[in-house]
């Protein structure tokens, strides 16, 4: 089935351990196209957390990737402002959007209370809703890049929302690792992309259309089976002209499941 395909997936070789064993064991060949690079904004995004908590006493803390809980413990470390971050997390229930995020929550010592079934904003809304959160303060440390559509959909079922913004998002700038994706996808010998977010979608346009024309690579991956992790993934190949297949379940198992059905 998938066997001897060549698949490509919009994250860094770290990024993609799970994709990398699933392409692996299926006899086909993955490569990992790391498309984002996080910008932290500091070690100021700590003290700017503890005096949020502070200030807006918020009764949950909403993390939507493994990444924001990453950057802000690692930094709190730096500052030794650890146990007081804890601390300050662990006073509020917190919700995970989906494992991945769990764990790295677990991994730096904070039981967290809820995850959602989708994996995902709506996810996030819809729990809220059976919560019955109304009245309720939520803050989600996060990154620049994100959409307002969590804020919107929380602010709408009657909750209070504060985000603050851990990092910047900005297209990968050494993209030697690109070079043999290049040559493989000129020669249309790759048979399928996994875009893993709205970012990595913008920051892939960026990455490849100092190679290409737009038209050309829009024509060469037309030709290709395009898979969007979620929602937000796909609207944004959408307005790039991509036509793409969203996932059933928004996560990395559920986009090689999808791919793997398309072929």
């Amino acid at each position: 089935m998938l066997s001897g395909k060549i698949l490509a997936i919009t994250r860094s070789v770290d990024d993609s351990a799970e994709f990398i064993d699933l392409v692996t064991k299926s006899n086909a060949r993955p490569i990992s196209l790391p498309t984002i690079e996080l910008v932290s904004k500091g070690e100021k995004i700590v003290d700017e957390f503890l005096d949020s908590v502070k200030q807006y006493d918020p009764d949950y803390s909403v993390f939507m990737s493994s990444k924001a809980v990453t950057l802000l413990f690692e930094t709190a470390k730096k500052v030794s402002k650890f146990e007081q971050l804890q601390l300050a997390v662990a006073n509020t229930m917190v919700m995970a959007v989906g494992p991945k995020t769990k764990i790295a929550l677990e991994n730096v010592g904070i039981k967290v209370a809820h995850v959602p079934n989708i994996y995902s904003s709506v996810g996030v809304g819809e729990l809220f809703t059976k919560l019955h959160a109304v009245g309720k303060k939520v803050i989600v440390p996060r990154s620049g890049a994100s959409t307002s559509f969590l804020k919107e959909l929380l602010e709408k079922i009657g909750i209070h929302v504060k985000e603050i913004h851990l990092y910047d998002v900005c297209a990968f700038r050494d993209t030697t690792q690109w070079n043999e994706f290049r040559e493989l996808f000129s020669q249309h010998q790759i048979d399928g992309i996994v875009f893993t977010s709205a970012s990595s979608v913008r920051a892939f346009f960026e990455i490849m259309t100092k190679d290409y024309d737009i038209e050309s690579l829009l024509t060469n991956l037309e030709k290709l089976p395009i898979i969007a992790i979620g929602p937000f993934t796909s609207d944004e190949l959408k307005k790039l002209h991509v036509k793409n297949t969203i996932a059933q379940v928004h996560t990395v198992l559920g986009a090689f499941d999808t791919i793997k059905n398309i072929f």
